[in-house]
């Protein structure tokens, strides 16, 4: 079978957003930075304080994936995911017409609110949304790294902040970038001289969005973007400009 590629003009990207990139400089304020607005997707990383790893034993990465289960899902869509030994990149989008399944009056102990309080359930309009019971994307991702930091200072026996403040996130706003930030997710061990090609990285997305096996992943999302299964891998092979993509993500 043969494959025809369909090559990405990052360089002709960056210079048709060159302008929306200036504007935006210079007027984010603090504020601004928490914001993570429903329907919009988003390249979110974070590294560890002056470069601490976060990731030392399988158990780590395994801690985070089920924590990040725990927070993330009822307010996210991820589309792809990579955990490096002391950074992390995610892309998601922030879910729409959400709410808290339950509240506290529903439950007779903490204990058992505990372990629904962070469901939520789709499709209510935000207008009809009971007080207390809209969810705040932000939030859910500072309970997921605050959760994970006080585990891993108790089992390393360590004080303090582990993750860098606020966690980074950059909007991205057309199909042409979401393809980038996955070929660029995907290659980050590569880059990092962990392997040599994605397939080889065990904590990543891809060897989910190459599976058949069911997944939590928007896999057939990612898929779509590059055309086929085919493509998908074609493009996952060849050489990535990396520079070209940090200096877009202002990394």
């Amino acid at each position: 079978m043969s494959i025809t590629p369909h090559p990405i003009d990052l360089s002709a990207c960056l210079h048709l957003t060159a302008s929306k990139s200036r504007r935006k400089k210079g007027t984010n304020n603090m504020s601004n930075q928490l914001i993570l607005e429903s329907g919009k997707y988003y390249h979110i990383y974070n590294r560890g304080i002056n470069g601490e790893n976060l990731f030392r034993k399988e158990k780590d990465y395994e801690r985070f994936l089920h924590l990040y289960s725990k927070f993330i899902e009822p307010v996210a869509e991820t589309y792809s995911w990579v955990l490096m030994p002391n950074h992390f990149h995610l892309l998601v989008r922030i879910k729409e017409d959400i709410a808290y399944k339950y509240s506290r009056p529903d439950f007779p102990n903490d204990e058992d609110f505990d372990a629904v309080k962070w469901e939520t359930e789709p499709g209510i309009k935000r207008t009809t949304i009971p007080e207390g019971r809209t969810p705040v994307a932000y939030r859910h991702f500072s309970h997921l790294f605050n959760a994970y930091a006080k585990n891993h200072n108790i089992v390393s026996e360590r004080h303090g902040n582990l993750f860098e403040r606020p966690f980074k996130r950059k909007e991205i706003d057309n199909e042409v970038y979401l393809k980038n930030v996955v070929l660029y997710i995907h290659h980050n061990p590569v880059h990092h001289g962990f392997c040599e090609h994605p397939l080889e990285y065990p904590w990543s997305s891809y060897l989910s969005c190459i599976s058949v096996k069911p997944t939590k992943l928007y896999r057939k999302s990612v898929i779509g973007w590059f055309d086929d299964d085919a493509n998908f891998k074609y493009m996952h092979n060849g050489k990535l400009e990396i520079e070209a993509i940090e200096q877009w993500l202002e990394m």
